[in-house]
């Protein structure tokens, strides 16, 4: 079975896919006052419905077998890590025919929002070191049913994550 590296999270190895920014540990200009140093706009997204925010439960497997993928043809999805550095796998944008080959995965730090873009392959982040990672997806409201494509991958297809 054909196996991946997890690669730390850059933003000219992740441009391809989206964008991200630590939101634990802001950097750049900020407006300051005297008990605050605020960080605007550091990712912005408009959706045309309203925003939902869903937790998410993501158990470490023992393997990080990956066997299906999804994408979403109107909207990027957004994740914030919260109790863990997670991992996500993402593959080009392809007119919904699935790349599992042009997989890529990355190491994405705990406190990171990391957007998603419109049409990139992708599924349920992975636990780095967590027995179980909780993570925030941000999405507009009802995507699951609306705009999500989920493709089972056929077994020859299948890779695994490795750190």
């Amino acid at each position: 079975m054909r196996t991946i590296k997890a690669e730390p999270l850059t933003h000219e190895a992740y441009a391809p896919y989206g964008t991200f920014y630590n939101m634990t540990e802001p950097s750049g200009y900020s407006l300051n006052g005297e008990l605050h140093r605020f960080f605007p706009d550091r990712m912005t997204e408009s959706y045309m419905t309203r925003a939902a925010f869903s937790p998410i439960l993501v158990k470490k497997p023992e393997v990080m077998k990956i066997t299906q993928a999804e994408y979403h043809t109107t909207t990027p999805e957004i994740i914030l890590p919260i109790n863990d550095d997670m991992i996500l796998h993402v593959a080009p944008a392809s007119a919904g025919t699935p790349v599992p080959e042009l997989t890529k995965a990355f190491i994405v730090p705990k406190g990171t929002l990391v957007k998603i873009n419109t049409a990139i392959w992708h599924l349920a982040p992975l636990p780095v070191h967590a027995e179980e990672l909780q993570a925030m997806i941000i999405l507009p409201e009802c995507t699951y049913a609306n705009d999500c494509t989920v493709v089972d991958y056929p077994e020859e297809d299948h890779f695994v994550i490795e750190m």
